[in-house]
């Protein structure tokens, strides 16, 4: 934080850093890394519940030991390793896309392109989806039976039960996760580096460019500034999902 208040030159304190850092490309960088982690959390967020249920009520202690398995390796599997796998299968020379043009439907004729934001976005599913259903499984095993049964005997219909009883209990535990992956996702940089070579703007590869000496005259902090900002979001989203946790733990021990 000093380095983000001290003019590089002579040392004084100032805030000329954090008004570049929060004005031009730099707050254009901090939007879009924000829209990029909130689809990225939210998208991610709703698929992955909806498979951890399917898999939390199908009965199969088979298919829910291969399912979290291969949620907890898809979900470290990023960097460059996971940028070349899909620029080898979605890239514009990539398998699938080869085999799209075969029969006509070229997407990079109909604006889609793997090196765009749109690109980016789908990529993150890849590890987020696998990650909200490590994290949110405990919270739907916690959901006790005999609740259920309960509702049931009292004439609850389904939606009634999800409603005032599944619905509430699991918020928490559903919000704090959806914020989990937000904070995933604002501070990746390897896979996004990687696929757009920086052409994309987001806070994370700007702070890139700055260690690896892409500096202005006078502006030597201001990447120090971003990462400053960078860290006051992540840790305003860590109160709020530590408070959501401790609000659902009290029902799910």
């Amino acid at each position: 934080a000093g380095g983000a208040l001290t003019d590089p030159e002579t040392g004084a304190f100032t805030l000329n850093n954090l008004g570049i850092a929060f004005s031009g490309i730099y707050a254009q960088g901090l939007v879009t890394s924000l829209e990029l982690s909130v689809i990225s959390a939210v998208v991610p967020g709703v698929l992955g519940l909806a498979i951890a249920y399917a898999v939390q009520t199908s009965g199969s202690a088979g298919l829910r030991r291969v399912v979290s398995t291969a949620s907890g390796v898809f979900a470290n599997f990023g960097g460059v390793p996971l940028a070349f796998l899909f620029i080898a299968t979605l890239g514009s020379s990539g398998l699938a896309v080869s085999w799209l043009k075969a029969i006509g439907l070229d997407p990079y004729d109909h604006g889609f392109s793997l090196y765009t934001f749109t690109g980016i976005a789908i990529v993150y599913l890849y590890f987020q989806i696998p990650l909200m259903v490590l994290v949110i499984t405990p919270a739907l095993e916690g959901l006790r039976p005999a609740w259920r049964e309960a509702a049931d005997n009292l004439g609850a219909s389904s939606w009634q039960y999800w409603r005032l009883v599944g619905g509430p209990v699991l918020a928490p535990s559903f919000i704090g996760s959806i914020l989990l992956l937000f904070g995933g996702a604002f501070s990746a940089y390897a896979t996004t580096q990687a696929l757009t070579s920086g052409s994309l703007a987001i806070t994370p590869i700007q702070i890139g460019s700055f260690l690896n000496g892409n500096v202005l005259s006078g502006q030597e902090n201001v990447g120090k500034a971003l990462g400053l900002g960078m860290v006051l979001i992540i840790a305003v989203v860590m109160v709020f999902y530590a408070l959501l946790q401790r609000r659902a733990s009290r029902w799910l021990q």
